[in-house]
């Protein structure tokens, strides 16, 4: 698959990645395994920390009390990297740190034990941009407290840490500071198949995409192993990109988030024209602003589980407020997608249907390219039409899914494959 790419300076923004062939639209263009990776903190209990697999009950590993495996199998296969970690999250119980701290840890250890390095590389870690020069002071300030619980955590494993460092590590990864900030800028959210966050992970060659609001690939994961794939034809010579945010964001909004993150400001052709932020803004000014001051606070309940709260408060707003703002709305979709959320969590299924039905036009028209939230959303809504004997209807969902998902995930990804055995459910269904 290497041959495909190569590596080169893409003007205005540095280091690239781009094609040497024509590519295809649905074609999976690179996969590539992590560097280091570690499932995220808040899903720690229901993620196997060796294969991302999502279970309700999980094997508690005996010592540090964190990690957790699907069987025996995983727990042997992860060893070798968890014994190092085990030791280090010993040490700092019942503290536990940051994904962030926990990741740099583990790309410490990978480096301190070297693996033939493969010929699939583009770039190395030593090649990274920390952006440390361009950071706000209070940004610095809160990496460099990051740093200090880095030392802390390994300092039972690695108590010469520093010196270890400098004589095993590339030179720009030698001070703990500049490898939490290299991490913090050039690290990947793994998700599962529906696009729910379970862990990060650094790949370093895939650092080289640049990002544009409008992608030519995207990025889905089969546990911890990232596939690249195109969306669109992509002629020879021409720049593979990615999307480093979710889409469903004003272009002022974009760009805030991008530049405090990734520190450049996106001129990409979707951003110079801000051809969608009219229509994510219509409605009554006012009434706009009453939705999007609202949002903060949903966010909360989301993140705390308090499903019921977020669902009345929704409910709410939608019914008030919402009524006279169209549905196109970025901020009333933002409220119809949690209320869907939190209906579902719920338990729900009447009022998840219709909250989920009335996204997808508005999905159709931000999404105009094969995207996997797109697919995701329309796969989800099947699932309810479904279980609400709606045949006929989800089987036409679950269509409009698959095309997109082909495309975004490949037929051999394991949410298509649910996804085409729902699909023959159906047509059973409706031959009986």
């Amino acid at each position: 698959m290497a041959s495909r790419l190569e590596r080169f300076v893409s003007p205005g923004k540095g280091n690239g990645l781009r094609s040497t062939t024509g590519i295809k639209g649905g074609q999976l263009i690179f996969s590539c395994e992590p560097l280091a990776s570690c499932v995220s903190n808040k899903v720690a209990k229901n993620v196997c920390h060796r294969c991302f697999a999502r279970h309700e009950t999980l094997l508690r590993c005996s010592q540090c009390k964190m990690a957790r495996y699907c069987n025996i199998t995983c727990q042997k296969q992860a060893w070798s990297d968890h014994k190092r970690e085990c030791k280090s999250l010993q040490h700092l119980l019942p503290r536990i740190p940051t994904d962030s701290v926990r990741l740099a840890a583990r790309v410490i250890f990978a480096l301190l034990t070297p693996v033939k390095s493969s010929s699939e590389e583009f770039y190395t870690l030593d090649e990274h941009e920390s952006h440390l020069t361009s950071m706000s002071e209070q940004k610095k300030q809160g990496l460099s407290q990051l740093a200090s619980m880095l030392e802390l955590y390994l300092q039972q494993e690695v108590p010469d840490l520093a010196q270890e460092m400098t004589s095993t590590l590339p030179q720009s990864c030698r001070q703990p500071l500049d490898l939490i900030a290299k991490l913090t800028c050039n690290c990947f959210t793994i998700s599962d198949g529906e696009l729910q966050e379970i862990g990060v992970g650094l790949y370093p060659s895939l650092s080289l995409l640049n990002h544009d609001c409008r992608p030519n690939c995207v990025m889905v994961f089969e546990g911890a192993k990232l596939h690249l794939r195109a969306v669109q034809d992509i002629k020879p010579g021409e720049e593979l990109t990615i999307s480093y945010i979710g889409m469903l964001s004003l272009t002022e909004e974009r760009q805030k988030q991008l530049e405090d993150q990734y520190h450049f400001t996106c001129h990409c052709q979707k951003c110079d024209s801000r051809d969608t932020d009219r229509l994510m803004l219509s409605g009554e000014k006012e009434r706009c602003h009453q939705l999007k001051e609202a949002l903060p606070k949903l966010e909360e309940l989301k993140t705390v589980s308090d499903w019921q709260t977020l669902l009345d408060s929704c409910t709410r707003l939608l019914s008030t407020v919402g009524a006279d703002v169209p549905d196109e709305n970025v901020y009333k979709l933002q409220l119809t997608d949690m209320a869907l959320d939190s209906s579902i969590h719920l338990g729900h299924w009447e009022a998840a249907v219709r909250y989920g039905e009335r996204t997808l036009p508005i999905y159709r028209q931000y999404y105009t390219d094969p995207h996997p939230v797109h697919g995701v959303q329309l796969m989800r809504v099947a699932k309810l039409q479904h279980y609400l004997e709606r045949i006929k209807d989800a089987l036409e969902t679950f269509k409009q899914a698959f095309a997109i998902l082909q495309i975004t995930h490949g037929v051999d990804h394991p949410l298509v494959a649910d996804l085409l055995v729902k699909m023959e459910e159906c047509r059973f269904e409706m031959d009986r």
